[in-house]
């Protein structure tokens, strides 16, 4: 089949969503599916190429409000399209419009990855486009049970909902280079606590500076933009006496990621918002075997990280719950041993990539009713 997938960013541009949407778009091309991505490119020019089989067309961005673009260009091209299925991305008001206004008529499918929290003045004029889209969507997809009933958007229109958690290439962060580990390691003596997101408000990544300073060993924060974001937090670290213990590093080459993961001893996610949705994070964890320190969000934070099985769950903005939580790992090989080894079973089970397309296709078949192929 034809799938337009339509989401405000692409790769390059990093992110949960845009790494999802990748890892969908070129899995679904590479099983035979004709995948375009429609998107706001990052210049004012329409930038048309082809992206790992996935033909992406980028259209001229105007300008950014409130993290939404501005692309009257979107609309011209979303008319252009014949696809058997449109796949919208949410939240994402410029595409949502675009397709109000000019999109194929075709089948809808609609990923709904987050509510949005913190730009309400747009949700406020946002909210009957979303509601309207939802109603006349096909299917609607979310990531775990518990946003389904936890969203306010999503919890009227349930019956429509369908759980499709997101997968990854779990090979990728089960196989690292040993010297790299070593190398880590040798750098940063452990035990190691792990950090990888980006410096965003919704993160919480001054809890875990805050909890370092009740906890051993010593924190790698890997995280991507927000410079004075981060300078802010190293101020933090430096004002409690973690400095030396708190480390914020960048790294450039993505392919180094697994390395860090395994030369870590637990991956934290310090999340105070509802924004994270999920944290795609704790599954590149549980492939490398890592237990994980996560936050209770309502949201699908602790579906993928399970209470006692494969981590701990924690009260969102409490730092010495996390310092015990991580000291309680850390503290015992053999409870992080037992939980890392659990985590990554979990993954194998419900969060390969092979399992996320298989379950796409299902989705999709049921939207233009037919038989899955």
């Amino acid at each position: 089949m034809h799938i337009l997938q339509v989401y405000k960013d692409y790769y390059p541009v990093l992110g949960g969503i845009e790494g999802h949407l990748r890892l969908l778009s070129e899995g679904l091309a590479a099983r035979g599916h004709t995948v375009t991505v429609l998107t706001s490119g990052r210049g004012r020019r329409d930038d048309l190429r082809e992206l790992g089989g996935v033909r992406v067309i980028a259209a001229g961005r105007l300008a950014t409000i409130a993290s939404a673009p501005i692309s009257p260009a979107l609309l011209t091209h979303a008319a252009r399209q014949r696809p058997d299925l449109v796949h919208l991305h949410m939240p994402d008001p410029t595409g949502d419009l675009a397709l109000a206004l000019a999109g194929p008529r075709a089948p809808l499918v609609v990923s709904y990855h987050s509510d949005i929290v913190r730009q309400r003045r747009l949700l406020t004029l946002y909210a009957p486009l979303l509601r309207r889209t939802l109603r006349r969507a096909a299917r609607i997809i979310a990531a775990s049970p518990a946003y389904v009933h936890s969203s306010p958007f999503l919890a009227p229109l349930a019956g429509r909902c369908t759980v499709l958690p997101y997968g990854i290439d779990l090979d990728r962060f089960a196989r690292p280079d040993p010297a790299r580990i070593t190398a880590i390691q040798a750098r940063y003596p452990g035990p190691l606590a792990l950090f990888v997101g980006r410096l965003r408000y919704y993160k919480g990544v001054d809890q875990l500076v805050r909890a370092m300073a009740m906890a051993p060993g010593r924190a790698l924060i890997i995280g991507a933009d927000a410079t004075v974001r981060r300078a802010d937090l190293e101020q933090l670290a430096q004002d409690l006496g973690v400095a030396e213990r708190v480390h914020f590093l960048s790294v450039e080459d993505d392919a180094d990621l697994p390395a860090y993961y395994h030369a870590a001893d637990l991956l934290v996610l310090p999340s105070v918002e509802r924004s994270e949705a999920f944290g795609i994070v704790q599954i590149e964890a549980q492939a490398a075997g890592l237990p994980v320190v996560a936050t209770e969000l309502g949201t699908g934070t602790s579906y993928v990280t399970l209470h006692g099985q494969t981590g701990i769950i924690v009260s969102p903005a409490d730092p010495q719950a996390l310092a015990q939580a991580i000291r309680a790992l850390m503290e015992s090989e053999t409870l992080a041993r037992a939980l890392g080894a659990a985590g990554r079973r979990r993954a194998e089970a419900e969060f390969s990539l092979a399992r996320m397309l298989d379950r796409a296709e299902a989705v999709y078949a049921e939207a233009l009713g037919r038989e899955k192929p």
